[in-house]
């Protein structure tokens, strides 16, 4: 495999990667974002081919990382020093590549049946998480507001472990008139709902979940059909709500069960 050696910070190609790690604004106009790691890049290319760069480290790759690179010996590679690459990763323990892509678009289903809205999800490993969780659930679209992270960020896409490139994800939606045109049930969650277990989930669905500290804004929750909440055990705990994403899982998969 050929590669190019670049070592100064300086140089452009460097100053293009850092700014598609770093920068939302930078992906969403190049139409790119970066895949770090061997499994995230393996799932990318069974659906959508070869990545359009490869970046690894200097130094001795892992086996794993040294197999993908034979697979993809025909792919433009550049080389950087261990400390310029670990500027790209958004991981302490990357396993040493990492992958330029075009940012994939995923077609929505004409009338979605089981659909996940989130509002202003900030944490991008939350959103990837959820969004992981999503994909294994069956959802069939997710919905990001404008208030929401970046879903093709380095650190969502680490999070999501492949969920990004099967699932429909409309970014900047307003959630408002999507509630209002969704044809079913839609659920948000909040701490002073019906259980969620009292729920008949057979019918298209969508759960709406709020910011990790701040929950959902009062004019979202008035589009909803239902206001509902994950009971808790009591304890002596000050536990007073479930982290995003856990709270994402409990409902999703309920929605999954009762289907079964």
């Amino acid at each position: 495999m050929s590669f190019k050696h670049i070592t100064s910070r300086d140089n452009p190609i460097f100053k293009y990667q850092k700014k598609l790690a770093d920068n939302s604004r930078e992906r969403k106009a190049e139409g790119k974002t970066l895949l770090d790691g061997v499994h995230l890049i393996e799932a990318y290319l069974q659906t959508f081919g070869e990545p359009d760069l490869i970046i690894i480290p200097e130094g001795k790759s892992t086996l794993e990382a040294s197999n993908l690179m034979q697979q993809l010996e025909h792919v433009s590679t550049i080389m950087f020093p261990t400390l310029m690459f670990a500027e790209l990763t958004p991981v302490a323990s990357s396993t040493g590549i990492l992958a330029v892509v075009k940012t994939p678009v995923i077609e929505l289903p004409d009338t979605p049946q089981f659909v996940l809205m989130l509002e202003d999800i900030q944490d991008p490993g939350n959103l990837g998480s959820m969004l992981r969780t999503a994909a294994a659930a069956g959802v069939q679209a997710v919905y990001l507001s404008k208030g929401c992270t970046d879903a093709w960020s380095p650190k969502a896409l680490r999070g999501g472990q492949g969920a990004q490139f099967v699932l429909p994800i409309i970014e900047n939606a307003d959630l408002v008139a999507e509630l209002q045109n969704f044809n079913g049930n839609s659920y948000a969650t909040t701490m002073d709902g019906e259980s969620l277990y009292s729920q008949d989930l057979s019918q298209a669905t969508a759960f709406v979940m709020g910011n990790e500290g701040a929950g959902l804004r009062e004019k979202t929750i008035a589009n909803c059909t239902h206001k509902i909440s994950i009971p808790m055990s009591q304890s002596n705990l000050a536990v007073e709500s479930l982290n995003a994403a856990a709270a994402a899982a409990i409902c999703l998969f309920e929605r999954k069960r009762q289907n079964s």
